[in-house]
């Protein structure tokens, strides 16, 4: 079922789905985990969870998500945990597939391999831009990934992923106000042993893996991990015959495990990871005027159906990404008092190249190079004393360099794109230049005239443009490139945190938290304009022009001599410079693409941020039953300034306003391409550093700031078990990047909010046999949000959080008398009904509606494995079993007005799967 629009599509599957598997899979539950060991040697713990077997409702599930080891029941976290086992069972080997066994997180792949979100509770961020962190923060055996580029590895060796909802800043050193994914993966171990797998599937799927560990010595274990996936693509580029969307992906792992003394343990890790991939997938939901008419009139191709899995590009889009690091963790066990210290650096290579235009015309391609180097170091002492007291204290110190080339390519169709274009009038072809109307038109075929002769008189008009410039015919819009940029980000950033537990009768602990960050940011933003078009003001240069030929009147060149003149000459030129009928240059601002940007730092702007705030958390927990605990709990949270890495990166109102422009910005202001001539005072303007065409926006959004009341109950019985949580969440200024169609704007909601609750239970109701179900319950609003893109959001509810979400299964295990297993799943995911985004700046202001595109999520898994008492195991797995497709997201077409391109959902995939352990 295929669901685009508003509407009911794909409910009748999950009313038969759901009532067909009324109590399966959860994500707190879904950890088919470990039973506590015997003594305190997680060796153990680890050796259990190797071995499939069908998972017992009453297993107690060891987390550390308070940075103890404590059983899942215990812990008064909303904590959703899955296993290695159930990783392996659901063949989950991409993080991109976590979700449909966690309920509460959503991961999101867009425009490239690397660019991906993770979200919590409906907050997430930090996909497309370096310079914006994400709000929920993703370790990896203990160690900060500071960008979800260099979170991508595959899942390979893991122990199990531990999600935190709520803000968790007490607790981890760094971007924790939505939330903590934490995977831990297994230490080598002192008995030898190991696994190898494959799988062959559809689309010429191939995933190796193995792992093998041992003892060194006595004292001294190592491992090796690795994983090689490829795959064809999903999806065709028809016009250059190339497959998108593929899979080619290969990481390795050495650890080694040194023990001198029962007391002492040292692990050091050393990782290298690597992507070399077609990605992504697109596809039209509407089709504006500039693509039907302007691409065609180029010879330009484009798709017409959203889930074809066909693309027209001129530029195969190669993702490149390098990910290396190694770590060393300390664990000193002092009796009462045990140390911790872990150390990692890591780095960061991440490139590509992509057609942004989504049409196989020559027009435009972006490229991005970046580099991300990260020291980290965490420093914990945490106590275990028999009395009423017990804490834990915490040090973290975070260093990191983003340096960062990217590029906008003029491709050899561009100059006749802009000249179609050109002749359409764009803004200026309707009596009323404002109208939604005349801007939907633009780039549309001009009646009367074939697409060559519109673009013959389009031809005409740039080199018309080129003599006024005193440039040879062909500069405008002809040369090699339209903007370059280089984006430098030195981030240096300490915390100290800590908890304080005080149980002054059995069962009932009081917890006190902490957590002080400083954070600094200096960063650097040069941009150079390819384009001679960019360099100049439409209303500045006619006002220059006709002060030029008017022999009354100096020649105006600055907005110095345009202030000193009398006002009534000044209002003379504004009225004329605005007038369609008087100033033909007026339709060449939409032909402006990319216009000059102010580089950072200058005179006004230092280029830096300084942050520093205090969070804590108050917590009381009380074990009711030894089956039964409840807890309730206040915490706040704390993500520092982002920095708007990107083309669009734009001084703020406070320090510029640009004067009138020939037409309305998105936020309805006269401003677009705005004068300088007629400019007010402001920092900027008063400096003498105005560009060209400068404009207003962000270099910053300012620090989020996490509240969150939750109240729980854990129970585990016999043959069940259930956790719940009821939670009011508030994040205050959450750092939103939004796409406009041909830059990105960085800004701050005023405050969002979500109410909900979290439920899993796990049953096992014979032997052999587990159902679980898992369900989230979201109800976000816009507290408060003038969002200058969209128009004021406040009241309304964000796009993209479903009200409910599901997640469910049934595992069921025949053992034979000989010891050997058929093990047998099905899970099935579920997302409502719900708007993809808010609206988008291009389409629906040109509409003047509020047309909003809609997505329903239904997927059904299946997987069954014959495991053999001899270390043999053969699979057969499925994948989105009913090959549902719906939209990911959704974003204005790039200088195609009225045009909404999108990403599509994966069709279904199958495979077998061979596996030996030994």
């Amino acid at each position: 079922m295929r669901s685009i629009m508003s509407g009911s599509a794909g409910s009748y599957r999950f009313t038969l789905l759901a009532g067909a598997a009324a109590f399966a899979m959860g994500a707190h539950g879904a950890a088919n985990a470990q039973d506590v060991p015997d003594s305190d040697d997680a060796d153990e713990l680890i050796l259990e969870d190797d071995v499939p077997s069908a998972p017992e409702s009453n297993n107690q599930i060891i987390v550390t998500a308070s940075k103890r080891e404590q059983t899942l029941q215990e812990v008064p976290i909303s904590v959703s945990v899955t296993s290695g086992e159930t990783l392996e069972a659901a063949q989950i080997r991409d993080v991109l597939d976590l979700q449909t066994v966690t309920p509460s997180l959503r991961v999101s792949q867009l425009q490239t391999s690397s660019a991906s979100t993770f979200i919590i509770r409906g907050f997430g961020n930090g996909d497309n831009n370096f310079g914006v962190e994400p709000s929920v923060g993703v370790f990896i055996d203990g160690v900060f990934r500071s960008r979800s580029a260099s979170a991508l590895n595959d899942l390979a060796n893991v122990q199990r992923i531990e999600v935190l909802n709520g803000p968790q800043s007490t607790l981890f050193g760094k971007n924790a106000s939505a939330g903590v994914i934490s995977v831990v993966t297994r230490e080598p171990q002192f008995d030898f042993g190991g696994n190898i797998e494959a799988v062959y599937g559809n689309f010429n799927q191939v995933f190796l893996r193995g792992d093998i560990t041992g003892p060194i010595t006595d004292s001294i274990a190592f491992s090796l991990d690795g994983s090689y996936q490829q795959r064809d693509g999903f999806g065709e580029i028809v016009n250059l015959n190339e497959e998108i969307n593929d899979r080619n992906r290969y990481s390795l792992r050495g650890q080694l495990l040194i023990e001198p003394t029962t007391d002492l343990k040292i692990r050091l890790i050393a990782d290298y990871a690597n992507i070399d991939e077609v990605c992504c997938q697109t596809g039209n939901l509407e089709i504006g005027p500039t693509t039907r008419d302007a691409i065609t009139a180029v010879g330009g191709q484009f798709g017409t159906d959203f889930f074809a899995d066909e693309n027209f590009l001129n530029v195969v889009p190669r993702n490149r990404n390098e990910n290396y690091g190694f770590s060393g963790q300390i664990d000193w066990d002092l009796g009462n008092i045990s140390v911790t210290s872990i150390t990692a650096y890591r780095e960061l290579r991440n490139s590509f190249a992509q057609d942004v235009d989504f049409t196989s015309a020559d027009l435009t391609t972006e490229s991005r190079d970046q580099s991300v180097d990260t020291f980290t170091q965490e420093f914990r002492i945490t106590s275990n004393f028999d009395g009423p007291l017990n804490f834990l204290l915490g040090g973290y110190y975070f260093d990191e360099q983003i340096e960062q080339d990217s590029s906008l390519s003029i491709g050899e169709d561009f100059r006749d794109f802009a000249a179609f274009s050109a002749v359409s009038g764009g803004f200026y072809n309707s009596p009323d230049p404002t109208s939604p109307q005349s801007r939907l038109n633009s780039g549309a075929l001009v009646p009367g005239l074939t697409p060559a002769q519109q673009i013959g008189a389009g031809e005409a008009l740039l080199a018309q443009v080129d003599q006024q410039l005193g440039l040879p015919v062909g500069s405008v819009l002809g040369g090699d490139f339209l903007s370059r940029e280089r984006f430098t980000l030195d981030n240096r950033s300490w915390s100290v945190f800590g908890t304080v537990d005080f149980e002054p009768v059995d069962g009932l602990v009081f917890t006190a938290g902490f957590n002080y960050t400083d954070d600094r940011k200096d960063f650097a933003i040069q941009t150079t304009p390819g384009d001679p078009l960019s360099t100049f003001n439409v209303i500045d240069q006619f006002i220059t022009q006709a002060t030029a030929l008017n022999p009354g009147l100096p020649t105006i060149t600055s907005r110095e001599q345009f202030q000193a003149l009398p006002a009534a000459v000044q209002q003379q030129l504004q009225a004329a410079a605005l007038d369609p009928l008087q100033n033909p240059l007026l339709p060449l601002a939409d032909l402006q693409f990319q216009t000059g940007f102010l580089d950072v730092p200058n005179p006004v702007e230092p280029g830096r941020t300084r942050d520093d705030d205090f969070t804590y958390i108050l917590r009381a927990a009380y074990q009711v039953t030894p089956e039964l605990n409840v807890y309730a709990s206040y915490a706040t949270g704390f993500k520092a300034s982002s920095v708007n890495l990107s083309r669009d990166s734009r001084p703020p109102a406070i320090l510029f306003e640009p004067g009138v422009g020939p037409r309305p910005a998105p936020d309805g202001s006269n401003n677009f391409r705005g004068s300088t001539f007629l400019a007010p005072d402001s920092p900027i303007i008063d400096a003498g550093i105005a560009t060209p065409n400068l404009s207003n926006g962000t270099r910053v959004a300012d620090p989020e700031e996490a509240t969150v009341y939750e109240i729980g109950m854990k129970g585990q019985w016999d043959g069940f078990g259930f956790n719940l949580a009821v939670f009011d969440q508030t994040i205050e200024n959450f750092q939103a990047f939004i796409f406009t169609g041909l830059g990105f704007t960085l800004l701050n909601a005023g405050e969002q909010s979500v109410r909900g609750f979290e439920f899993d239970a796990t049953a096992n109701p014979t032997d052999g046999l587990v159902l679980t179900f898992a369900v989230t319950h979201l109800d976000p609003l816009f507290d408060s949000f003038p969002n200058p893109v969209l128009g004021d959001l406040t009241g309304q509810r964000p796009g993209g959080i479903p009200a409910w979400a599901i997640a469910t299964s049934a595992t069921y295990t025949h053992e034979f008398d000989s010891g050997s297993r058929i093990i047998t799943r099905v899970d099935y995911n579920h997302e409502s009904n719900t708007n993809v985004n808010n609206g988008l700046p291009t389409f629906n202001f040109a509409r003047g509606e509020t047309e909003i595109f809609r997505r329903e999520v239904n997927t059904v898994n299946a997987s069954t494995t014959l495991a053999l008492n001899n270390g043999l195991e053969i699979g057969a797995f499925v994948r989105n079993l009913f090959d549902d497709r719906w939209i990911l997201t959704v974003a204005d077409g790039v200088a195609q007005s009225g045009t909404v391109f999108g990403y599509p959902s994966p069709p279904r995939t199958y495979g077998g799967v061979v596996r030996f352990r030994f």
